[in-house]
């Protein structure tokens, strides 16, 4: 028998992610705390019966992301369906300062303390990213460029990384090596030319879009020249970046990203130059969480 949906689905489906994929995490989160057995130090401490009112609380300033994830952790450490209520008070995306409550649980303290370091780690750690998207955001704001991924994730969350992206007011790249091709330097070695690899791309795939990795503004005209709808620019100074963009301004839809070590004092400058992507692999890959906390 199918699992009955609940609100928590609901909003898992609103935020653009599937139940199963997020139930599924939420579920190994808590396998792997419990592993090595049951929570002692909690079974020793807190009686059966015993039931109480826990807030998740903000300790500093930052975005949220990972709500229905955090619902997710806490229906799956229950022994019995609604035996802990959750009353959403923020939603992804809000921002929060110190002191702001965000989540209400009620239920079995045992319930609740076995699943507070899972719903922390991974809404923490979302809200982090969703944070670190929204610095960028706001270091670009009034210039065409748009804060990007990349696919440089931690294994296992990319769909959530990317969800907490979105949060933050970026955008994703491609979700995977499928839905978008990107032909970089190994490629092109590997194919003879530049040319060469763009023109096997097109014939195995004609429907997926295609951008090229460029480190020089020769291969940016070469990238221009055999139809490239995206070109990547790596690792260039914002004088070279700026030159690509004139080179392709009488190409209407091809847009150009700007890559490579990027840091946020370099946004402003790099959005500057009229790029239409500025991609952040540190969005996903290093980014310090957001720090919050389980108030009983």
């Amino acid at each position: 028998m199918a699992p009955r949906p609940t609100d928590t689905d609901d909003r898992i489906r609103q935020a653009g992610l599937e139940p199963d994929h997020v139930r599924q995490l939420a579920h190994a989160t808590l396998a792997e705390d419990l592993q090595w057995g049951p929570d002692v130090t909690t079974e020793a401490t807190i009686a059966v019966d015993a039931a109480t009112t826990a807030t998740v609380v903000a300790r500093e300033t930052g975005v949220l992301a990972g709500i229905p994830i955090a619902a997710a952790v806490i229906e799956a450490a229950q022994s019995r369906p609604d035996e802990v209520r959750v009353e959403v008070l923020l939603g992804d995306g809000d921002r929060v300062r110190p002191g702001d409550a965000i989540l209400r649980l009620t239920g079995p303290t045992r319930t609740l303390l076995t699943a507070e370091r899972s719903l922390l780690n991974l809404l923490c750690h979302l809200s982090g990213v969703a944070s670190a998207t929204d610095r960028w955001v706001q270091a670009v704001e009034g210039t065409r460029a748009r804060i990007r991924d990349t696919r440089k994730t931690l294994p296992g969350l990319r769909i959530l990384q990317k969800y907490a992206v979105r949060c933050g007011g970026g955008v994703n790249h491609r979700m995977g090596l499928g839905d978008a091709a990107l032909i970089k330097d190994n490629h092109v070695a590997a194919a003879g030319s530049l040319g060469a690899a763009f023109a096997a791309v097109r014939a195995a795939a004609p429907d997926v879009p295609v951008e090229v990795e460029c480190d020089t503004l020769a291969q940016v005209a070469e990238a221009l020249a055999i139809g490239a709808e995206e070109i990547l620019l790596d690792n260039m100074s914002p004088d070279a970046m700026r030159e690509a963009v004139r080179l392709a301004a009488d190409r209407p839809g091809v847009r150009l990203e700007a890559s490579g070590g990027l840091t946020l004092p370099d946004a402003a400058a790099v959005a500057a130059t009229g790029v239409d992507f500025i991609s952040v692999g540190a969005l996903t890959h290093s980014t310090t969480v957001l720090d919050l906390g389980l108030d009983m």
